[in-house]
């Protein structure tokens, strides 16, 4: 099976990691991809929102299966034209990504189906917001409607900054806050079927002990062990399943990966969000633990036959993955500069660059990740930081503590 994989992130490169161990993967393309993906894989360009490019790129290089990595594509409907062109594409329809790219139809969704999740408010004036603000009280959660690549959500004690956010967004989603762990569980379907990934948990702000912005995620781990066992079995039951049943019901039947983000309140789980791809960076750490393969996984999804393929099978054992950023991010990140130490196993590629004379140099926000595997989650989490500290970036910043407080025993389901 020849495979294409549509974007340019560290999930693509992840995807194209995963996808090149499978045996039934023969040859493997990647559009437009990063210096990563080019060690593994064909590298195009394209433009990845324009789906009569992707679809033509997808006829001219042979592809059987083409995988969506990035949202913008999806939401542009990418997997629509690759579909009409006869080739198997994982990732939903253009309505069907609608789930991510509008908080508020996500949220209608979820009321339909009967998934628990916090009190909402679509707003869309000053006066709007400000009665949210005063009914839902602080921390306060303000939501940007659209897709803003991870970065579109402010939680804050203050209400001026909540308040300007909400402005400067126009439509946005504010919400009662949701206390606990949160957790992150990918769900491969194709539209009836669902069946579960390892669960996650990402760090999404910038700074150590969740200070600072948020940002597109600056780490992660699996597997929770702290989580209660048949955790994933039950999100599935309770969100999963109601969820693609209630696509089906209004005529978008979703298939491709629900990315279900969930907080773990004293009330039980509460879903946050739902993305209709991998998400990054708990794909690095999900994929470094499979052991079966992705390529027949996603194209029984792809092909509607997901009910005829076994369950994925996981490695024992742990990892984690670091996200190493440019000096500015997320607010204004620096790019050019030179990276040293790129080229060791285990070093994911995100915005990265090669320049003609053969330097590999940073090209956007989240630059690269060291992502390892170890007997457990103190061993991976140690291997992860080892692997970082051979990687030079002027000014490149990461958190120091990247599941410290699991590896500590101090989170709980």
């Amino acid at each position: 099976m020849r495979v294409l994989v549509i974007g340019s992130g560290a999930r693509e490169h992840a995807l194209c990691l995963a996808l090149a161990a499978d045996p039934t993967v023969t040859s493997l393309a990647c559009a437009p991809g990063n210096v990563g993906t080019a060690a593994v894989a064909e590298q195009y360009a394209v433009d990845v929102t324009d789906p009569a490019a992707v679809a033509a790129l997808a006829t001219q290089c042979g592809a059987q299966l083409v995988v969506v990595g990035p949202e913008a594509p999806l939401v542009a409907g990418v997997a629509d034209a690759v579909r009409a062109a006869g080739i198997d594409c994982f990732g939903p329809s253009a309505e069907a990504a609608q789930l991510e790219g509008s908080k508020a139809f996500a949220k209608d969704v979820m009321a339909a189906a009967g998934v628990p999740t916090a009190g909402a408010r679509v707003c869309t004036t000053a006066d709007e917001v400000a009665a949210a603000l005063d009914e839902f009280g602080a921390p306060y959660v303000v939501k940007d409607d659209g897709l803003a690549a991870g970065k579109g959500v402010v939680v804050t004690d203050d209400r001026a900054l909540a308040e300007a956010h909400a402005a400067a967004c126009g439509r946005v989603v504010i919400e009662e806050f949701l206390d606990g762990p949160e957790v992150s569980l990918f769900c491969v379907t194709d539209g009836t079927t669902v069946l579960p990934l390892l669960p996650a948990q990402d760090f999404k702000r910038i700074g150590d002990g969740d200070t600072g912005p948020n940002t597109g995620g600056m780490g992660a781990y699996a597997p929770l062990d702290w989580l209660p066992a048949g955790f994933a079995d039950e999100i599935v039951r309770s969100v999963a399943r109601p969820t693609v049943a209630e696509m089906a019901r209004r005529g978008t039947p979703f298939a491709g990966l629900l990315y279900i983000g969930l907080a773990l309140t004293g009330a039980g789980p509460r879903v946050v969000e739902f993305n209709a791809r991998f998400g990054d960076p708990e794909t690095q750490v999900v994929l470094a633990l499979l052991d079966s393969g992705l390529g027949s996984l996603l194209r029984a999804a792809a092909t509607g036959t997901l009910a005829d393929v076994a369950a994925p099978q996981w490695r024992d054992g742990a990892a984690v993955t670091v996200v190493l950023a440019a000096a500015g991010y997320p607010a204004a990140p620096r790019t050019g500069d030179v990276l040293t130490g790129t080229e060791q196993p285990g070093i994911v590629h995100a915005g990265t660059r090669r320049r003609d004379d053969g330097a590999v140099v940073s090209n956007g926000g989240r630059v690269l990740c060291a992502t390892a595997y170890g007997d457990d989650l103190a061993a991976a989490r140690s291997a992860a930081y080892e692997l970082l500290a051979r990687v030079e970036l002027p000014g490149g910043q990461y958190r120091t503590d990247i599941a410290e407080r699991a590896v500590r025993g101090e989170v709980s389901g």
